[in-house]
């Protein structure tokens, strides 16, 4: 089993920068894709960015020039930059973790909550 926690996040204006951290711990196999999905109010969980243990970046097309994912593999951690946050960024934030020879091991946090105001 593998657990991810997630930190960071919060309230903030438009037109400013949050940072996203999540710690992945248990049954963890180094290759695998960690990433982050959001999912706003009656909407679907999208795809914000992830990346491979390799460094094989994706990137939503409007999460690009905006936002940064890093990876610390020693650590089993993830990151996201969000900078020129818009009020449309507004969501629940999932840290993701799949396992790249069993996709169906996929692992998702707790969520944390971003809020940019107008």
């Amino acid at each position: 089993q593998v657990q991810l926690v997630e930190s960071g996040g919060g309230l903030v204006q438009a037109g400013g920068s949050l940072s996203l951290s999540c710690t992945a711990s248990g049954n963890i196999i180094s290759f695998n894709i960690m990433g982050w999905y959001r999912q706003a109010p009656g909407k679907q969980r999208e795809l914000v960015a992830d990346m491979t243990n390799g460094g094989i970046i994706k990137y939503a097309d409007y999460a690009k020039g905006r936002f940064t994912i890093s990876r610390d593999n020693a650590k089993n951690m993830v990151f996201l930059q969000m900078n020129s946050l818009k009020p449309e960024d507004t969501a629940v934030y999932y840290c993701n973790l799949v396992n790249r020879l069993q996709t169906r091991l996929n692992y998702w946090g707790q969520g944390t909550q971003v809020t940019v105001s107008s």
